[in-house]
């Protein structure tokens, strides 16, 4: 069993946009989405294909840092601040399992990184074409809308 996904949301994914000033309703729906794709939510928080919630795979990690992050020192500050102090210096992936506001962190800028248009907070296709660009280029939208379904619809009234 994963995360509730209202929690999720209130905990940790709209505390982590508002801290990165990056914060809108279809920001919390995408990465919401995301999380319920790649991991049900945290059912899982490592395989072979990533780490964390977002599975985010050590590559994309060290590229996003150096050739994302680093060339936005103040940006790059600012995502180290949610990083465990000693923790990341040894292990710098292992923050994507265990550190939440991180991981969510990392997750956003690599769709921002993207250059994407959001879509509106309702359009899920929109948000799945995203995650597919963003996470798995050889994904299917309804895997996305399917993951939704599953892991975020029977408790929509209460998400975000």
């Amino acid at each position: 069993m994963g995360i509730a996904a209202s929690e999720l949301c209130r905990y940790v994914i709209r505390p982590t946009l508002l801290y990165l000033g990056a914060h809108s309703q279809t920001a919390e729906t995408l990465l919401l989405g995301i999380a319920a794709s790649q991991s049900a939510l945290g059912t899982a928080l490592h395989d072979r294909r990533g780490h964390g919630l977002y599975r985010i795979a050590e590559p994309r990690h060290r590229a996003l840092w150096d050739h994302y992050l680093a060339l936005d020192p103040e940006r790059a500050s600012l995502v180290r601040g949610l990083a465990s102090q000693h923790a990341f210096l040894s292990g710098p992936h292992l923050e994507l399992t265990v550190n939440l506001r991180y991981a969510t962190a990392i997750a956003w800028l690599l769709v921002e990184e993207q250059q994407a248009v959001l879509p509106e907070p309702d359009d899920l296709l929109g948000m799945a074409r995203i995650w597919r660009q963003t996470f798995q280029p050889q994904g299917r939208l309804r895997d996305f809308t399917r993951a939704w379904h599953t892991c975020i619809a029977p408790a929509s009234q209460i998400v975000c």
